[in-house]
């Protein structure tokens, strides 16, 4: 279960071991261990929901984040549909969004996720999350190295520390800045899905930042902004056809 946080700060920071558990039913507490929750006849007509699949529908079908992700999670045979792999829900406290590994499900926080810009982001770092599900065995629950590399590349790929983005966070810096923002970013959405100190998730960070930090699949870039994500998208989808004409 990997979570994208909001800018509000860290989760708890109680130094317990980690347990494999159904991290889901701590930060989504509709959730039940069986899945998805049940929703009644008139939940889709509630308001935050309604425009949580609106902005949902308009970022799969616009994004060029987005577009990339589901191009690549179709090419190692996850293919991803908007009913199965999406569900809009009220979270908890401040997180935006979620991937659910014991349902491999994306949770978009209806009642967090503030506009469309929001929405393009969250959706970006969760399927940077199930592209790793997809690609790689993660042991998400019980391997606290796994979790801290899906964070650092999540952080790294999804736009979250591009410059207007820091600039609205007040945070300014010149050299290095983008990497101490992926750090950063990263801590802060190991704490807000477990419960450990900040001490052992700066820890977990430190000892896989350099190679995950530096692993840019399935971008081959570091897609600073849109124009970037076109460009690495343009890129993939010519990938199979460079490789036929070797």
């Amino acid at each position: 279960m990997a979570g994208a946080p909001d800018e509000r700060g860290p989760g708890p920071a109680a130094r317990e071991p980690l347990q494999q558990q159904h991290v889901g039913c701590q930060v989504f507490p509709e959730r039940l261990a069986q899945g998805k929750p049940q929703q009644g006849f008139l939940s889709s007509f509630f308001t935050d929901n309604q425009k949580c699949q609106l902005m949902l529908l308009k970022t799969l079908e616009t994004n060029p984040y987005v577009k990339l992700l589901l191009d690549a999670m179709k090419h190692s045979g996850c293919a991803v549909s908007k009913e199965r792999h999406f569900s809009c829900e009220d979270c908890n406290g401040n997180v935006s969004g979620g991937f659910d590994a014991s349902v491999s499900q994306i949770v978009l926080c209806q009642n967090n996720i503030r506009n469309q810009a929001h929405m393009n982001r969250v959706v970006t770092h969760e399927l940077i999350h199930a592209f790793d599900h997809c690609r790689a065995h993660v042991d998400w629950f019980t391997n606290i190295r796994h979790l801290a590399c899906s964070e650092v590349r999540a952080a790294n790929l999804s736009g979250d520390c591009s410059l207007l983005n820091e600039i609205f966070r007040l945070h300014f810096g010149l050299k290095q800045h983008h990497q101490t923002c992926v750090r950063d970013r990263a801590i802060l959405s190991i704490l807000a899905v477990r419960n450990i100190s900040r001490e052992v998730a700066q820890k977990a960070v430190d000892e896989v930042f350099e190679s995950c930090f530096n692993d840019h699949e399935p971008f081959g870039r570091i897609p600073h902004n849109q124009t970037y994500a076109r460009y690495a998208h343009r890129d993939f989808q010519n990938r199979d056809r460079y490789y036929s004409n070797i």
